[in-house]
């Protein structure tokens, strides 16, 4: 399931090609592993009768429902689903249609780069509650809600922390939202990744809210170069309003992504099961090797999720530790201020790979520091 170097040397996407080839990459969220199966076969029998047009949503709507019911235990309403490209060009798109210029758009940093980055992009103004020891600060929200913010951009489960937030704290974010008339918008694409002894409850099961959730079958089933994505609206009126969205966004989408995430969720239990299982295992893996060769480095197992979320700040290596691990160790982490002034210090590593390649990535961070 997870291959080894020989074979990922051959692959160009981004983390294969960024850098020089004596550099391990650990750096993006994309998975060192073969296609499931039944995506390679759906895909496969595409190419093979020329499939390559302007994308429809097909059954993807209904087999991402089904989907729900199986691993979240909530039945989605089909109808008030959409395709987009990929989650970040949804939230963009929908902050423009259900904002306005310069609202202010909350962010709990440390947090996804993009989330600085595409705020932006779509005009509207970053307002930061940062993570009080890695929880929402539910005390931080009001006041930025009460200060006249406008939407609050949700990562759950969290990255890089990897925290998936209990269904008690997600209606306490629900009721202020409601309260003081706050859009939540719900980044879930590492929902179906949620690890043994969490439980992800998506913020639209929560009933009717003025809220839009994103999903994708893209980071647990290693598609993301195929673009698609779901929004999916918190009530029927917010459905509505969903209608001034360009009409040209889910062609945006790729045909082969939508036919890789129906098939995704129709077919891939089992297979998804198995990566849930290797990933919790290189957690454990992750851990035993920190206390062996990187001990001052502070690490807490997520619960979703195949990034690592590590403080190295003991080490002494300034702001961006993942600059001294690259340059001295020829390990390409994902740099820590990248995620917001709380991540100074600290450093992403990517264990969606084999035992031998995270082993590997350590040995060098370890050899950086020496």
């Amino acid at each position: 399931m997870f291959l080894e170097l020989p074979m990922l040397q051959r692959r160009r996407s981004s983390k294969w090609v960024e850098y020089p080839s004596d550099v391990l990459p650990a750096f993006v969220a994309e998975m060192d592993v073969s296609l499931a199966p039944p995506i390679r076969d759906a895909l496969l029998e595409a190419i093979e009768i020329g499939d390559l047009g302007y994308a429809e949503p097909g059954g993807v709507f209904e087999s991402f429902a089904g989907f729900a019911k199986r691993r979240f235990g909530w039945s989605p309403d089909a109808g008030r689903m959409r395709v987009v490209p990929d989650v970040m060009t949804g939230v963009v798109e929908v902050l423009r249609v259900l904002t306005a210029p310069g609202d202010g758009v909350v962010i709990t940093p440390p947090v996804y780069p993009p989330f600085f980055v595409d705020i932006r992009e779509a005009g509207r103004r970053i307002v930061e509650v940062p993570l009080a020891d890695g929880e929402l600060d539910l005390d931080g929200l009001e006041r930025a809600f009460v200060a006249g913010a406008k939407a609050f951009l949700l990562c759950n489960p969290h990255n890089p922390t990897g925290r998936v937030l209990e269904r008690e704290r997600l209606e306490a974010v629900a009721a202020l939202a409601e309260r003081h008339g706050v859009l939540v918008l719900s980044d879930e694409i590492h929902g179906p990744l949620t690890l043994p002894g969490a439980r992800h409850t998506p913020f639209a099961s929560l009933g009717d809210s003025r809220s839009v959730m994103f999903t994708s079958a893209s980071k647990a089933f290693n598609t993301a170069g195929l673009k698609c994505a779901l929004a999916i609206a918190g009530s029927d009126e917010v459905d509505a309003e969903l209608d001034r969205l360009p009409e040209e966004l889910q062609y945006r989408a790729g045909l082969l992504g939508v036919i890789a995430s129906e098939v995704a969720f129709d077919q891939g239990d089992d297979w998804l099961d198995q990566i849930i299982d290797e990933v919790s295992g290189r957690h454990r893996l992750l851990t035993t090797l920190l206390a062996e060769h990187l001990p001052s480095v502070g690490y807490r197992e997520p619960q979703a999720g195949y990034l690592a979320w590590l403080d190295c700040r003991a080490l002494d290596l300034g702001d961006d530790p993942a600059a001294a691990f690259l340059s001295r160790g020829r390990v390409a982490l994902e740099p820590g201020p990248g995620f917001g002034t709380p991540g100074r210090g600290f450093a992403r590593l990517n264990v969606g790979t084999s035992e031998t390649l995270l082993t590997e990535a350590v040995r060098r961070m370890a050899a950086a520091v020496a």
